[in-house]
């Protein structure tokens, strides 16, 4: 699984990219909060099955946080936020909400069972596997979406990598390093990932050196406010 020191790597090429002159020391220490906690739902196991890839991997809870954001702070009046925080903090919790759902949960989502995307909507986890390419004998080709249609009823079946359910996947984490329904003798293994894929690796330097960067580039990082 991706480690989370490899989701810090690309959430601090986002705040390099995306807040510019609001970065500073407390902006950068909210989102490395941010990045990590997703990862407290391994917790969860022990009290329901399936938790970790589900309460806090899926693109709902995100979505209903950005849509109440964007209503308090461009659509209503009298903003309960901006009222109690400056514009660049507004700016910081927009980043955040990218951060958790590019930076860890989308990442998440390219591996192993991938995430319990429309939790609690609906209970179903899906994976993003596959390939896009033009070939010169078969034109465009993706298998990322999978359409089928019956040659007898003419009915359509759309399948975008659904897996299975809470109740049936579970994945390995730290917390709970096997599934607790198998009864296994053999020594725990608890693997804690640093980087287990060259390209985590990658990302990780170019996320520190996105930073590094910025220093080399003004003053650095801003003084707190």
């Amino acid at each position: 699984m991706p480690s989370t020191i490899v989701h810090a790597g690309f959430a601090l090429l986002l705040a390099a990219a995306l807040l510019r002159d609001d970065l500073d020391r407390r902006a950068l220490a909210v989102l490395l909060v941010v990045v990590v906690l997703p990862e407290a739902d391994s917790f969860l196991g022990a009290v329901m099955p399936g938790a970790h890839r589900t309460v806090g991997h899926n693109f709902v809870f995100p979505a209903v946080a950005a849509l109440a954001l964007y209503v308090d702070t461009r659509v209503r009046k009298r903003s309960w936020l901006r009222e109690r925080l400056s514009a660049r903090w507004i700016a910081v919790a927009w980043v955040a909400l990218f951060v958790h759902a590019f930076a860890h949960v989308g990442i998440d989502w390219t591996h192993l069972d991938g995430v319990n995307a429309f939790w609690p909507l609906r209970d179903r986890f899906f994976q993003l596997e596959g390939e896009a390419f033009y070939s010169t004998a078969d034109g465009f080709v993706q298998t990322f979406v999978d359409v089928r249609v019956d040659p007898e009823t003419g009915s359509r079946t759309v399948d975008a990598g659904a897996g299975g359910t809470s109740e049936s996947v579970h994945v390995n984490n730290p917390v709970q390093p096997r599934d607790p329904d198998l009864d296994v003798e053999e020594p725990v293994d608890r693997r804690f990932p640093v980087a287990n894929a060259g390209w985590r690796l990658y990302l990780i330097g170019l996320g520190l050196f996105a930073l590094g960067a910025r220093r080399l580039q003004g003053d650095g990082l801003a003084d707190d406010d």
